[in-house]
């Protein structure tokens, strides 16, 4: 630089730190609202986010109720299962320990060690659930470990519990690995009360939110899947208990947050059934099955029922269903293989075939069609109704249609083939007793002058679910059927036909498409043997909680909602009260008819079943055992001590598996076998249903197991009074 030249001063524009200024105070504006946001603002969120971070909810599960039969049995309770776990966090810090422990554990349990962990070691593990044989203890100890290192990963389930002792003996050469306690359902009576205990299962995908938001814990809590198990789910499950409380960031609990809130035990429950008469009609069951099939050289029957009740209180004394499953082989886990036998069986083990099947009933159903004919004036007890072997009916679609030889069809009697003549001139008792098709032919839907109008299919339709028939009964058992009454309309729904004469014909005996299941054909003999009245039929007796006490319940059928409060259109099942579902000679259940020719149409009019029609079937249904001439059960009961009346049904069919043995053929369909009797005549409390399929004639095959189930009743009873314990 010369030294004549002058230094300028540097020119600092004022807009410039105007700009600064402003930037910083934009900054720290911003700084200062995120601030206010985060500590004001959103401040709540925050804390919440804080807290969530180190607070834990714990669910403690609780106990399921026991479930006991009438004498206080226990058929469902809980037993401790053993698992052994190791908890990641607790292992040794030295690997070849480790490697130890391994070792040792793997030749106690039968678990692979493994070798090194790999990504794709862990991927796999990943793919089993727990309990579930595959991956190794390093896999899922280091896959744990991963998660959540103070929580213990399970290795082995349902170990024996001599081996859960040695574990715990190990407990201090195997730092880390213990044994976890869980209860598990366990069923003493097994397969012999599994179609109405059922069995617990893992919650399915399809409930898990509305169960999860009820307190239950998916991958740990099961619900009922069948049985009362699955209906009684509310009362027997409990709710679970609650812990709040406070972890570290590798999980590991430091101390409770609030005050524990304890599980609330499931309830007890007493079933209506008494297992002693159970196991007697379980062995008259496959007794009879076993001995009709060895007679014919051939599996003839394949399934079969028989159910008892107490006519006056509608408790459910036994219900056996053929054949069965073993429930203890689902309590701990669900195997695939044997669920996957049991659902492709084609006799469908699963099934209770006592609530879930429909059958033709036969003429069990003649007892509607008895009803029915002398309430309505059809017949009385000083009728004569001729009964031939066989009789030609003019069978119309529409009350015009001309009577040709291309529309006369005959109708036989099931006496047909040995006595052509039939049984000749019968009284309305004898119709009953003698069980005569042609009889009930004519009362249900008329014949020539002899009897003009009969009951017809419109008010047939009315007796018969005044019975109990057409309608769940609503018992506390899952997938209940209603069976089916048909009618007109039904058929040109679903036939797109027109009733027939002979249609009418064919349902007054309990054939064509009339369906029942067994309990209907049990609830309609014992509204008869009941004089009218039909009780609720009911398999829970009594629900208590863990000291003891009676708890009040409420049960609705139509949805499996169980209250302690009274609700509409449910009825109490603790303490135990016989609910009426109504009595057919006091309500006015029957809507009456306006009849023209073969034809009936609905008026607004009800009516009641007289005392006397009651009294009039009753006494067929006596006869049925009395009279010596063709009486049905006389030859069962005849030399019985106490008076049993009835009624036997022998119920032709054709379903799918009749078709595919090419035996649906005219003049010799297969026939199911029923039977259903009550007992003693006067003052009953007892009545028995029992059900064959492809079982033949009622009388020889249904009937015996009736009669030795009452037999078992009656002797249990005597024993009971010898002993001064209570009676059935």
């Amino acid at each position: 630089m010369s030294a004549g030249s002058e230094s300028r001063p540097v020119r600092f524009e004022p807009w410039r730190l105007g700009v600064l200024y402003a930037v910083v105070a934009l900054t720290l504006t911003g700084f200062v609202i995120r601030l206010v946001n985060l500590q004001v603002i959103d401040a709540d969120l925050y804390r919440t986010r804080a807290v969530d971070n180190y607070t834990l909810e714990v669910s403690v599960p609780a106990p399921r109720g026991i479930i006991y039969d009438r004498n206080g049995y226990v058929l469902a309770r809980n037993v401790a299962a053993y698992n052994v776990v190791i908890t990641p966090a607790n292992l040794p810090v030295d690997d070849s320990d480790i490697q130890r422990i391994y070792r040792e554990l793997s030749e106690l349990i039968d678990v692979p060690v493994g070798g090194p962990i790999t990504d794709e070691a862990l991927e796999e593990a990943k793919l089993f659930a727990a309990c579930v044989p595959g991956p190794s203890i390093a896999q899922l100890v280091a896959l744990q470990d991963t998660l959540a290192p103070y929580s213990p990963v399970k290795i082995k389930c349902n170990v024996p519990e001599e081996i859960a002792r040695v574990v715990e003996e190990k407990k201090v050469d195997w730092p880390g690995v213990t044994v976890e306690i869980v209860p598990v359902r366990d069923y003493p009576t097994g397969s012999l009360t599994a179609h109405l205990i059922g069995f617990l299962g893992p919650i399915p995908a399809s409930q898990e939110e509305e169960l999860r938001a009820r307190g239950f814990v998916p991958n740990r809590d099961k619900i009922g899947y069948a049985g009362v198990e699955t209906s009684l789910q509310d009362i027997l499950a409990g709710r679970n208990g609650l812990r709040v409380v406070q972890v570290d960031v590798a999980g590991q609990e430091i101390r409770n947050l609030e005050p524990p809130i304890a599980p609330v035990p499931g309830h007890n429950v007493y079933l209506t059934i008494d297992t002693r008469l159970q196991a007697a009609a379980e062995a008259t069951l496959q007794e009879e099955i076993r001995f009709w099939n060895t007679y014919f050289g051939t599996v003839r029957i394949s399934s079969g029922v028989i159910v008892a009740m107490n006519p006056k209180t509608g408790e459910i004394l036994a219900m056996v269903s053929y054949p069965n499953y073993e429930n203890n082989r689902l309590s701990r886990i669900i195997p695939a293989y044997y669920y996957e036998q049991l659902s492709q069986d084609p006799r469908k083990p699963l099934l209770n075939n006592a609530i879930s099947a429909e059958y033709p009933p036969g003429s069990t159903f003649k007892l509607s069609t008895a009803t029915g004919a002398f309430n309505e004036g059809v017949v009385d007890l000083d009728s004569i109704i001729q009964a031939p072997g066989q009789l030609l009916l003019c069978e119309r679609f529409n009350p015009n249609d001309p009577c040709t030889d291309r529309n006369t069809r005959p109708f036989v009697d099931y006496i047909f083939e040995e006595r052509p003549e039939g049984f000749g001139a019968l009284s309305f008792l004898q119709c009953i007793a003698y069980s005569s098709n042609v009889c009930f032919y004519k009362l249900g839907g008329g014949f020539e002058d002899e009897i003009p109008q009969g009951l017809g299919i419109e008010r047939l339709q009315q007796y018969a679910r005044a019975l109990g028939y057409d309608a769940p009964s609503g018992i506390q058992l899952p997938g209940e059927q209603d069976g089916l009454i048909p009618d007109p309309q039904w058929k040109r729904i679903n036939t797109g036909e027109n009733w027939s004469t002979g249609d009418t014909y064919i349902a007054s005996v309990g054939q064509g498409y009339v369906l029942a299941t067994p309990l209907q054909v049990l609830m309609s003999g014992a509204t008869i043997a009941n004089n009218g009245k039909l009780m609720q039929p009911t398999v829970v007796r009594q629900v208590t909680d863990g000291d003891g006490n009676v708890v009040e319940m409420w049960f609705n059928p139509e949805d499996f909602t169980v209250t302690e409060f009274q609700t509409e259109g449910s009825y109490q099942i603790s303490p135990f009260t016989p609910n009426m579902k109504w009595d057919i000679t006091v309500e006015p259940l029957i809507q009456e008819y306006s009849c023209e020719g073969p034809y009936c149409t609905l008026t607004d009019d009800f009516k009641v079943v007289n005392p006397e029609t009651v009294a009039a079937v009753r006494a067929g249904t006596r006869r049925t055992v009395t009279d010596p001439s063709f009486g049905t059960l006389y030859d069962l009961f005849t030399d019985f001590p106490i008076a049993v009346a009835g009624k036997t049904g022998t119920a032709e069919y054709c379903d799918d598996v009749a078709r595919a043995a090419e035996r649906c053929r005219f003049g010799a369909w297969p026939t199911h076998s029923w039977t259903v009797a009550y007992a003693p005549f006067e003052d009953p409390e007892i009545v028995v249903v029992a059900f064959a399929y492809n079982g033949g004639e009622g009388a020889s095959v249904a009937g015996p197991m009736v009669a030795r189930v009452i037999r078992a009743y009656f002797d249990i009873k005597a024993s009971d009074i010898a002993q001064g314990a209570p009676s059935p």
